[in-house]
């Protein structure tokens, strides 16, 4: 197949287009800077603000682009946050219209995320949980509404509701490992929260299986079948790298953070499930966290 992959240089789009040239597929990374030649790309079109997405042939698009959610959330950074999610993705399915027939992808995979759920405890969470409350929940809802669009065209859409990727060389992996290798690691507020996770191996074996599995069609969780609580994550990935996590940080104190970031994305309960997955027989890699861990060099 020919793939179209954007936001092909973050973590999960390196993920991906490996995994997919590896199987034999061609893959087409989409990108705003010309750049040397890509190892996880066959080739890379340059895309613009007026035009996105360059035509070409392609038979799946894989949607990952959008402005990182870590930072300080000012007005401008949620603004970012917004256009780069629900109008871009706007802007790709308008475009798409105007894309010859016979060039257009069969299947539309859109990035989006377990905070369409919201804030639900002890909640599990299936695909077919209604939506939650909040900045990220609607960003969420509105971003999934956006490529749900283009199933007008006879397009199948699939809705990538994503946990927390684990990875050795990017997301937020790599910056937890070197917190907790000082000693410094703790769990943030009561800890009793839930954390969708997922190893990067199984997020792009995931995505590429779901492209090829035409029964795969609306939301599907890209979680991990094992949730942890914060605190239990807490507590494993500690005795993974054989250090203490003695520090804890108060819900008040997180809550200093401007424009409500901690409320929304660190001490958020998620209890996410991979029902869609689960049910077609997908058998997960790294289905505990243990197990992930010391696949990343935990231990």
């Amino acid at each position: 197949m020919q793939i179209g992959i954007t936001g092909a240089t973050g973590m999960v789009g390196r993920a991906v287009g490996t995994l997919a040239l590896g199987t034999g597929h061609e893959v087409i990374g989409y990108s705003r800077q010309a750049s040397s030649p890509q190892p996880h790309v066959s080739r890379t079109l340059i895309s613009t603000k007026e035009n996105p997405l360059p035509e070409t042939k392609l038979d799946a698009l894989i949607h990952l682009a959008g402005e990182n959610l870590f930072g300080v959330w000012t007005k401008a950074k949620l603004e970012r946050i917004w256009k780069s999610r629900v109008d871009l993705t706007r802007q790709i399915v308008t475009q798409l219209r105007t894309w010859k027939p016979e060039n257009r992808p069969k299947v539309l995979l859109c990035a989006s995320a377990v905070g369409f759920y919201g804030d639900r405890g002890d909640e599990v969470l299936e695909e077919n949980s209604p939506a939650g409350s909040g900045y990220l929940a609607g960003l969420c809802k509105e971003w999934e509404a956006a490529a749900k669009q283009a199933s007008a065209m006879g397009t199948r859409v699939v809705l990538l509701r994503t946990g927390v990727v684990l990875g050795r060389e990017g997301g937020a992996y790599p910056l937890m490992r070197r917190v907790f290798s000082l000693g410094l690691g703790g769990r943030m507020g009561s800890g009793k929260q839930w954390m969708p996770w997922i190893h990067e191996q199984d997020e792009a074996t995931l995505i590429l299986w779901a492209l090829e599995n035409e029964s795969v069609v609306g939301p599907l969780n890209l979680c991990a079948p094992h949730p942890v609580t914060n605190a239990e994550y807490t507590r494993r990935l500690a005795a993974h790298l054989k250090r203490p996590a003695f520090f804890h940080v108060p819900a008040f104190a997180m809550r200093l953070a401007p424009k409500r970031m901690a409320d929304e994305m660190l001490l958020i309960s998620q209890r996410a499930f991979p029902r869609v997955a689960t049910d077609l027989g997908y058998r997960f890699a790294y289905p505990q966290l243990d197990d992930a861990l010391t696949e990343l060099g935990g231990s």
